[in-house]
């Protein structure tokens, strides 16, 4: 009995954990922001300006007067990752401090020193975004000149740089760790912010867990949420396998993973503007769209319509579009309805003259522009045609394969471009420059390579 309790609880737990929708794997060259978010702050600056000022509750340093910090050096940060836990981080700077010393006399002392802290990271209960923790804080002094006099102690010069600057540096440099981690956790705000494809819906990137950490990179798992503009959410479909990075890609280095089912759903919001009535007698390189150039394919319209009028062709997708993807191939799998009417006299609606029922794969190129993933398509194949209804009597509908294959992709498919330049939002992580990521078709998925500029 306990057994079969255990196979059900197991059972259950498997079908409620989900799956995630896109991955996210930082490479340090992508965290390394850390260090220009230290440098864009001026926080070493800032809190050296805060030094000589007097704090609340701060008790004065005995032996020095006047504390003031200048000269602060550029920090060089050094980042490490900590599996399981965060990024360890050394910051090496120098200053110097100065201030009346306890024989009366100016003093100045040089330090040089390096800061560590270990940047723990969580995710925000409240707000469901990334954030970053600084513990451990210490102060190492890697070197120390004064212009103290030379004939002094120096057990008691010793004694009392040492009393001094570890009353000081902590309390002056600790908050500086806090403080950028405050500015890099502001640089994630809009992580899980709604996005919008075109006026058609929005994309929300949702992290679903608290970031995996190895050696080597974070990962951020995520669950798009894709929403149409009136509120309804389109689930992504079962993907049949878990998503994971494919191997070969350099130790350390940053990628996004988009599944196939993920760029399926949101193609889905778009499924309405895939709908075109197309009254254009002359498209491209295709014969005037008339009711005589249609003949040609069906004896039966010319005994229908024995003077010629002009045609109009509508389509509509009865599916939500589908993308599919092989290891160096992605089709864009479209359902529709073609249905085609013939002009009658001023003031009375076309007369239907077909209806047909249409399957057929467009190839897809990706690419990325202004930070939005990109698709073009064109023609793979004409899948199926079959005939739905006719006003003009049955037909082979065979006999139009070539006039539909042709018409799909002179008239057609530059509607479906045109409504594909939307495009399609990324993650808003911060100063991440996707236009310089080099993409690749993988199997049920896109691999975007993230470079740095």
């Amino acid at each position: 009995m306990l057994r079969i309790l255990c196979l059900a609880l197991c059972s259950l737990l498997t079908g409620m954990r989900a799956d995630p929708g896109a991955l996210l794997r930082l490479g340090m060259d992508i965290m390394n922001q850390v260090q220009s978010a230290m440098d864009e702050s001026h926080i070493l600056e800032k809190m050296a300006a805060e030094a000589g000022k007097k704090q609340p509750g701060m008790k004065p340093i005995k032996g020095i007067t006047n504390l003031k910090v200048k000269d602060v050096q550029l920090p060089v940060i050094t980042l490490n990752f900590v599996p399981g836990v965060g990024i360890f981080q050394c910051v090496s700077t120098g200053m110097t401090i100065t201030g009346k010393s306890f024989m009366g006399g100016n003093m100045e002392i040089i330090v040089a020193l390096n800061i560590t802290a270990t940047n723990r990271l969580l995710r925000d209960e409240e707000t469901g975004l990334p954030v970053f923790k600084s513990e451990g804080c210490e102060v190492i002094l890697v070197n120390v000149k004064t212009n103290l006099p030379s004939n002094m102690l120096p057990k008691m010069v010793n004694k009392f740089l040492d009393s001094t600057l570890h009353k000081v540096l902590p309390g002056l440099m600790c908050p500086a760790i806090d403080a950028v981690l405050v500015y890099v956790n502001r640089k994630w705000t809009n992580l899980s912010d709604p996005m919008p494809v075109g006026q058609m819906g929005t994309v929300k990137y949702v992290l679903m867990s608290t970031p995996a950490i190895t050696a080597s990179y974070i990962q951020l798992d995520f669950s798009p949420v894709v929403q149409q503009q009136k509120g309804k959410t389109i689930k992504l479909a079962d993907a049949g396998e878990a998503l994971a990075f494919p191997e070969g890609y350099a130790k350390g280095s940053s990628q996004l993973l988009l599944p196939a089912t993920f760029l399926s759903a949101e193609l889905a919001l778009l499924q309405k503007s895939f709908h075109v009535n197309i009254q254009d007698t002359m498209i491209g390189e295709l014969p005037p769209q008339t009711t005589e150039t249609l003949a040609r394919f069906i004896p039966e319209v010319a005994v229908a319509y024995p003077k010629s009028k002009p045609l109009t062709t509508q389509i509509k997708i009865k599916k939500p579009p589908k993308v599919t993807m092989k290891t160096g191939k992605s089709l864009l799998h479209l359902h529709s309805t073609l249905e085609m009417f013939a002009a009658r006299r001023w003031g009375q609606a076309p007369m239907s003259l077909l209806l047909l029922e249409v399957h057929f794969n467009l190839k897809v190129q990706y690419s990325v522009h202004e930070n939005q993933l990109q698709m073009a398509t064109s023609l793979d194949r004409l899948l199926s045609l079959s005939w739905k209804s006719s006003s003009i009597g049955n037909f082979n509908e065979r006999e139009l394969t070539g006039f539909i294959t042709s018409y799909l992709e002179e008239a057609y498919i530059p509607v479906v471009n045109d409504v594909l330049q939307v495009g399609l939002p990324l993650p808003d992580f911060p100063a991440m420059n996707y236009n310089l990521a080099e993409l690749d078709i993988v199997e049920n998925a896109l691999m975007l390579d993230l470079k740095l500029g």
